[in-house]
């Protein structure tokens, strides 16, 4: 009899925390996000371009072409709204250099000590003047 209890216990349990997967679907349904433009255009070469714009202010821009090494290269921008209303925009390129993306949003690190740019001048000066450490 306390097998069974356990087993309805365990039951219950995983019923409870079962994910609702109607009620995002409903939400979405209620309101839904219309496409205002979908441009989309590849030359066949390497080169292609992409628009996209939601009514809800989701938005991104890409461009593609050929790269000194033939790798596809791109630079573009995505937007978003934040939950305050306002938007977030990153701009972006990837190239021979890599991916490098500029925001006000992106996290930057925190900037060096006056003593570590001393240290960092020093040893460019040495580096200059020939001296080398082992």
């Amino acid at each position: 009899m306390q097998s069974v209890t356990i087993v309805l216990a365990f039951l219950a349990a995983v019923a409870v925390a079962a994910p609702q997967f109607g009620q995002p679907q409903q939400q979405f349904l209620q309101n839904p996000v219309a496409i205002l433009r979908d441009d989309r255009q590849d030359l066949g070469n390497g080169e292609f371009s992409y628009v996209f714009e939601a009514d809800n202010g989701i938005s991104e821009s890409r461009r593609g072409y050929v790269g000194a090494f033939g790798q596809s290269n791109m630079e573009g921008s995505y937007r978003f709204p934040l939950p305050d209303g306002s938007f977030a925009e990153v701009r972006y390129v990837a190239d021979e250099n890599g991916f490098r993306a500029e925001s006000p949003f992106i996290p930057t690190p925190h900037p060096l000590p006056a003593h570590a740019i001393e240290q960092i001048r020093i040893a460019e000066e040495q580096r200059a003047r020939g001296i080398t450490f082992e």
